[in-house]
């Protein structure tokens, strides 16, 4: 089903090209690309469902009212832990579906690779395009949720939220590129990627707040990328905090290393990919 989609969009897309009769441009037909496989990929995803892209929201949603059922025992006493909590999920939730997605991205869509020669890195990006768009969602739903509890966040701390959730998205973008190579090698990779995101649930400050453990082990949870961009959006959105100036360097100098890093990989393994598809 999946593939016959696909391959009937991409379809569109070339007719179309062949009757206009012209070339189009490298950066227009990309980005026509780009678009035909969003939404595509979208279509798919919520294909025969009965709740459609409301789904997507759901599994969050539920594991806040069960985190909250038996957190808030312990964590009650802070009033920031219910808005903490949901934030931290929604944006842990982004995280673990766009890395997965990210991871198999090559080996779920390979046959365009084969049939439609489209470039690789499209099917790479585009592979996180559904989480960006829950996320967008949530997004636009806390926020209005923040303004009529009447904790309407700045205009500044919208801005910096924005600008980390594009952060977090190239770091999801550097880490896919780089592990979709992989996995079309070592298909272990898929099992490892689950083991090392489970745990990494617990590493990062979602269910607990980051001030119960010692200072001198914050920096620990900060190498786990997800942490960094978990605390500045409750700093800008619930405690009304900018963090310091170094803290954003240090999330920039994370964004840069995840992409460079990434695309030295892709480059370096993408030319043979279809040998292991």
């Amino acid at each position: 089903m999946k593939n016959a989609s696909v391959g009937t969009e991409l379809g569109s897309v070339a007719a179309a090209r062949r009757a206009d009769g012209r070339a189009q441009p490298p950066a227009r037909a990309h980005a026509g690309l780009v678009w035909t496989l969003i939404r595509t990929d979208f279509k798919v995803r919520y294909y025969g469902t009965a709740g459609g892209f409301v789904w997507a929201l759901l599994k969050p949603l539920t594991m806040f009212v069960l985190l909250m059922a038996v957190f808030s025992f312990l964590f009650g006493s802070n009033p920031n832990y219910k808005l903490d909590l949901i934030i931290g999920l929604f944006l842990w939730d982004f995280f673990a579906e766009s890395t997965k997605a990210g991871l198999t991205s090559l080996h779920a869509k390979g046959f365009l690779l084969l049939k439609a020669k489209c470039p690789s890195w499209i099917l790479v990006v585009t592979s996180i395009s559904n989480a960006v768009i829950t996320l967008a969602v949530f997004t636009a739903i806390i926020m209005v949720f923040l303004v009529g509890a009447g904790r309407s966040p700045s205009l500044g701390g919208v801005v910096l939220f924005v600008i980390y959730c594009v952060a977090f998205a190239m770091i999801v973008i550097g880490f896919s590129l780089g592990a979709s190579g992989l996995f079309l090698r070592y298909r272990d990779l898929n099992q490892v990627w689950d083991v090392v995101s489970q745990a990494g649930f617990f590493v990062a400050p979602i269910i607990y707040p980051l001030t119960i453990l010692p200072e001198r082990f914050h920096f620990y949870l900060y190498l786990w990328p997800p942490t960094a961009v978990i605390e500045f959006s409750r700093d800008v959105l619930v405690r009304g905090v900018i963090p310091t100036a170094t803290a954003h360097v240090c999330l920039a100098g994370v964004v840069v290393i995840s992409l460079a890093a990434g695309w030295a990989m892709f480059r370096w393994l993408a030319p043979r990919a279809a040998e292991y598809l």
